[in-house]
């Protein structure tokens, strides 16, 4: 009786290079629901903590914020981010290509490097990310920013970024870095207040908030004077 020809084994290599993408789909896969998820939660609950947050904590300082609803806050302070940070926040739909490529020209000059985030994108990095990491946080960012634009809208973005944004060292969100500065609540803050807590922003760690002197005084100056024409100007239209 002739003998049962067998099916040629496959390589061993072969067959661990499949397990290999077997087990990163399903890594891909629970990433992109488990972040979906997260953004979704977020939609309605504060982010409880923060990478930047916890690096403080490790690092002794300890955390210091109060979550406080937009509505709660002086309408200057969203107006100052704006100048600041994004002009055409309302605008974009989390990149601001304009900006972007304006900031990789003048970094091709040399000089200062200087980046093109926008609100929505510095909101993506602070609350699921961490900072640095090259392009990988980059690509991560891209993606987060999409999803919140998607799933949060303007008004929400704004309502958490300036309620994670570090305002100086262990003090996370206006409402923290208004009562640390001024002595008072956000909802209390004056044009100049707003603008002195948008200043610091950039550099929260070396920018100081209160009786800011130097380039951090003449730029809350700026500030200041750029928050009636985001209001007259309806740069601000998507949080109304």
């Amino acid at each position: 009786m002739a003998a049962t020809a067998r099916p040629p084994r496959r390589p061993a290599r072969t067959g661990f290079l499949r397990r290999v993408m077997r087990w990163l789909a399903k890594l891909l896969l629970a990433f992109l629901i488990v972040s979906v998820v997260m953004t979704v939660v977020y939609r309605f609950v504060p982010p409880p903590i923060t990478w930047t947050m916890l690096g403080d904590v490790v690092s002794g300082h300890g955390v210091t914020k109060d979550w406080t609803p937009l509505e709660r806050i002086d309408p200057d302070m969203p107006r100052a981010a704006i100048a600041a940070e994004d002009s055409r926040f309302c605008s974009h739909s989390g990149f601001d290509y304009k900006s972007i490529a304006a900031a990789a020209y003048r970094n091709a000059q040399g000089g200062r490097i200087r980046g093109g985030s926008t609100i929505s994108q510095q909101t993506a990095k602070n609350v699921f990310l961490f900072q640095g990491g090259g392009y990988v946080r980059k690509a991560l960012e891209a993606y987060f920013t999409v999803l919140i634009e998607t799933i949060w809208g303007k008004r929400r973005i704004m309502e958490v970024y300036l309620n994670v944004a570090e305002t100086g060292i262990g003090t996370y969100g206006v409402e923290a870095g208004s009562q640390r500065y001024f002595k008072h609540g956000a909802a209390k803050m004056s044009p100049r207040e707003a603008a002195q807590i948008a200043a610091v922003l950039p550099l929260p760690k070396k920018r100081a908030g209160i009786a800011p002197r130097g380039f951090t005084g003449r730029y809350a100056g700026l500030i200041q004077r750029r928050i009636s024409v985001v209001g007259n100007q309806g740069l601000d239209a998507c949080l109304r």
